[in-house]
């Protein structure tokens, strides 16, 4: 491979939309692969651009970085993944993607009357939530689906 092939870290970083500290972290999880120059700089192949498309994807959606590294420890090395590699990493994806769309729909629907916050601060709440039986079941919005109920450090 011809080194104008390659790509620095600052021209993967404009095109990914990744800060070239979050390149370098990828690289140290295992989910990148660089090559260093003789004076120790990086260079990356233009597949990694995909990569990191697939990784923003998985992230998007919850996904874990193992997992994310399960999955592209699948790919061939040397060769651009195709879109069949990325059909066959995704699909698993396809149910949870499904449970957040249902969950975002529920609460679009119940945002103007409850949140299932069990505060009962509204005149509803005594409705859903007599006697704030839902606190019994544990802290949160114990109403919401269970895909929202996921703190940010869970992955959401």
């Amino acid at each position: 491979m011809e080194t104008t092939d390659l790509l620095t870290i600052g021209e993967v970083a404009q095109r990914s939309g990744y800060p070239p500290s979050a390149l370098r972290y990828y690289e140290r999880e295992g989910l990148l692969h660089t090559t260093r120059t003789s004076g120790g700089q990086r260079r990356y192949e233009r597949s990694v651009l995909r990569r990191l498309a697939f990784i923003r994807a998985a992230r998007t959606i919850g996904v874990g970085l193992d997992e994310v590294r399960e999955g592209l420890d699948k790919l061939p090395d040397g060769r651009t993944p195709t879109k069949a590699d990325w059909t066959r990493l995704s699909r698993s994806w396809r149910g949870r993607l499904d449970e957040q769309i249902q969950a975002l729909v529920a609460l679009r629907d119940g945002l103007d009357s409850c949140i299932g916050c069990g505060c009962l601060s509204l005149q509803r709440c005594r409705l859903y939530n007599p006697e704030d039986r839902v606190g019994e079941l544990g802290p949160g919005a114990r109403l919401l689906p269970p895909m929202l109920r996921r703190s940010p450090a869970e992955g959401v």
